[in-house]
């Protein structure tokens, strides 16, 4: 057992030495081999890989997409002079960890500071070009592609790519709020005050146009009503003409009979005339009248 002892310890020195003699690198990390705190070398592909120990130590840095989530809104002017809060968030990853390294010393805090100042200085300029229609809707798409491009040209500096930038909030502040939803309700105050105005205007043209055409209309009816009586009357009188022409004396007499029907139609009716009127003439005869002439009674 004691003949053991020694063997079980050189095992177990020699497996102590083998652990601290290698490192394994997952395919989610970078890895970085100092040797008392200078830089040697970056490992960037999976695998198993040796080191001094004691002597040398490693550090690993994750290869994966990570988050920048900014703490608070910024406030950003834009060429209307007019105040937005903008709230963004922003997604990168370590492309060169040793430059990564030597540009941050590989810490996350400060790297995500640097990349947060630079996507505001770029977002600040991008909005002061812009009014809030376009701020907020109309170039949004725009305003986010363009900082992202100019934001990673700056971040390859650090080792570092932006995959992506997105504006999460743009609106205004609130003390700004209430004055533009006012500003908004007059608005659309004047517009509907404005669209009454032209359908009054309308109303009174439509109105007007066909008050017009009525007047055209019933004055054309009444001229072809006109020349329809016109046209009768003339008929009425070739007629009675014709008639006249054939009988005078019975045409006289009916016309006369037509007279006394108009002028006596009640009972109660009285004219009082000279019997030797002409209005009296067929009154007046008995039996003895014209040649021709229909026999009257007078009363």
């Amino acid at each position: 057992m004691k003949a053991a002892l020694p063997i079980i310890a050189f095992v177990v020195a020699v497996f102590l030495v083998l652990s601290q003699s290698s490192y394994t690198v997952d395919q989610r990390q970078y890895a970085i081999r100092f040797q008392l705190g200078e830089f040697i070398d970056a490992k960037t592909e999976a695998g198993l890989y040796f080191k001094v120990p004691l002597v040398q130590n490693v550090k690993f840095y994750d290869r994966r997409i990570l988050l920048l989530d900014a703490p608070r809104p910024d406030r950003i002017t834009t060429s209307e002079k007019k105040p937005l809060n903008v709230d963004f968030i922003a997604y990168w990853r370590i492309v060169d960890v040793r430059r990564y390294y030597q540009s941050v010393t590989g810490d996350e805090e400060l790297a995500k500071q640097r990349l947060a100042q630079t996507i505001r200085a770029i977002l600040g300029q991008e909005i002061n070009k812009r009014t809030i229609h376009e701020a907020i809707s109309a170039e949004r798409d725009k305003i986010m592609t363009t900082t992202r491009q100019r934001a990673d040209a700056d971040a390859k500096q650090i080792g570092v790519e932006i995959v992506d930038v997105r504006l999460r909030r743009v609106e205004l502040p609130e003390e700004v709020l209430a004055q533009v939803y006012q500003r908004m309700e007059s608005e659309r105050k004047r517009v509907a005050n404005e669209l009454r105005s032209q359908g009054g205007a309308e109303s009174e043209k439509i109105r007007a146009d066909a008050d017009r055409q009525r007047e055209v209309i019933l004055a054309d009816a009444y001229k072809q009503a006109q020349k329809a009586k016109g046209d009768g009357d003339a008929k009425a009188s070739a007629i009675y003409a014709a008639a006249y022409g054939q009988n005078p004396e019975f045409y006289s007499f009916y016309r006369s009979l037509e007279t006394y029907k108009a002028t006596f139609r009640n009972k109660s009716d009285i004219m009082v005339l000279d019997p030797s009127s002409e209005f009296c003439q067929y009154l007046k005869q008995s039996g003895g009248g014209a040649k021709g002439a229909p026999r009257a009674r007078a009363k």
